[in-house]
């Protein structure tokens, strides 16, 4: 069959795309925050075993991440796209018959495959091999529709839970990404033209030791991602323990959580209304500083908790931006999925142990305490950060 090659407006292309994500991410790294309880109450696995299997996705994507972007590299990202739709749709499927917590997992395994090749990470890729160094606006604006995904799916998922229970639920997105994102991927996402590939190959070849000259600055970055997807992910799934261990009800922690999730759309909207103003070194910069301040306001416990998540939602909204925005700015699109593919690692292996990590910690020295700790570790991303802007001043 041949597809079609004509090119769409970028932004009805970033638009389709960001639809996908929506239901990527939330059929896959927010499926459990409305899943778990039901699928340990039917099934008898255990609580701490469903909710992991989520780590074990994370830890397969970041096992497969740097492949998957040698792949984009070398051809179409609308193919990598397409293959991971296919096994987030055969891995909801395992899910939905899984008799035992063995096979549950292995479709999880299959899940992280699927998230490797179809999460922010290959989008991004696929865009910077669509549009170059004017890419930044796409992932911009892929990072603000993504980021309507657990706003989207988690209403969804408790409405199809109410009607199908838990296994109808994850059928109903196994066809949601067999007969929507599919075909969106296959014939509204292009690939790039032979004359794209050819230049980016050769600006591949001409970069390939520029690169390699700026190990220092990849591995800064790839540390200050560590820090902040154990951050990130730790406060996400920790935040209502975090705010009743402060005196909160679960009501006003849930109140007061909701929050983050405005904050995130609306820094992605300003740095959208921005129009690529600044170098996107002052996006990571923002971002860092804006996590940390949440932390350490929240660590505090002085009453100004919604400030604190507002702050802490500021920040890890823009750092999405900066994941994709700066590697591009700063080694160009000859090399972009390879380094993109590369630096997904590191983050995803971070995500995948920061729950069991935070939730040792909490039984280790409790939640006030754990929480302080945080916040101190999340300052350490500031002296990354300059010592960051010090070792790519020549790139910039």
């Amino acid at each position: 069959m041949t597809l079609p090659t004509y090119r769409l407006p970028q932004f009805l292309i970033v638009s389709a795309l960001g639809l996908v994500m929506i239901f990527t991410w939330g059929s896959t790294y927010y499926l459990l925050a409305i899943l778990a309880d039901p699928i340990a109450s039917d099934t008898e696995w255990g609580i701490r075993s469903v909710t992991g299997a989520l780590s074990i996705g994370l830890f397969t994507a970041s096992l497969a991440s740097p492949l998957i972007g040698r792949k984009i590299q070398s051809g179409s990202g609308r193919s990598i796209l397409s293959i991971g739709c296919f096994l987030i749709c055969i891995g909801l499927c395992t899910l939905g018959t899984a008799q035992n917590i063995l096979i549950f997992w292995f479709g999880w395994t299959l899940l992280g495959f699927g998230m490797a090749a179809g999460l922010y990470d290959p989008a991004f890729a696929t865009l910077g091999r669509l549009y170059g160094k004017d890419a930044r606006r796409a992932i911009v604006l892929l990072t603000l529709i993504g980021g309507f995904a657990s706003t989207v799916c988690w209403p969804l998922s408790a409405l199809m839970l109410e009607a199908w229970g838990w296994r109808g639920t994850v059928f109903g997105y196994a066809a949601i990404h067999a007969f929507i994102c599919f075909p969106i991927i296959i014939f509204l996402i292009p690939s790039p033209s032979d004359d794209t590939i050819q230049k980016n190959h050769q600006t591949g070849i001409t970069q390939a030791g520029f690169i390699k000259d700026k190990t220092k600055s990849l591995l800064t970055f790839a540390s200050i991602q560590v820090i902040q997807g154990l951050i990130v992910v730790n406060i996400t799934a920790l935040i209502f323990t975090y705010l009743q261990a402060q005196g909160f009800t679960l009501t006003a922690a849930i109140a007061i959580g909701a929050l983050m999730g405005p904050s995130q759309v609306a820094a992605r909207l300003i740095e959208l209304a921005n129009k690529e103003r600044h170098h996107p070194m002052w996006t990571l910069s923002i971002s860092v500083t804006m996590v940390t301040a949440g932390l350490a306001l929240l660590a505090l416990d002085n009453g100004f908790a919604a400030l604190a998540i507002i702050l802490f939602g500021i920040g890890s909204g823009l750092f999405s931006i900066a994941r994709g925005s700066l590697p591009l700015a700063l080694y160009g699109e000859g090399q972009y999925p390879t380094v993109i593919g590369a630096l997904a690692r590191p983050w995803l292996m971070a995500q995948s142990c920061a729950p069991i990590l935070g939730i040792l910690l909490i039984i280790w020295i409790g939640p006030q305490t754990s929480l302080k700790c945080v916040a101190a570790f999340s300052a350490i991303n500031i002296f990354l950060i300059l010592w960051l802007w010090k070792i790519t001043a020549d790139l910039r």
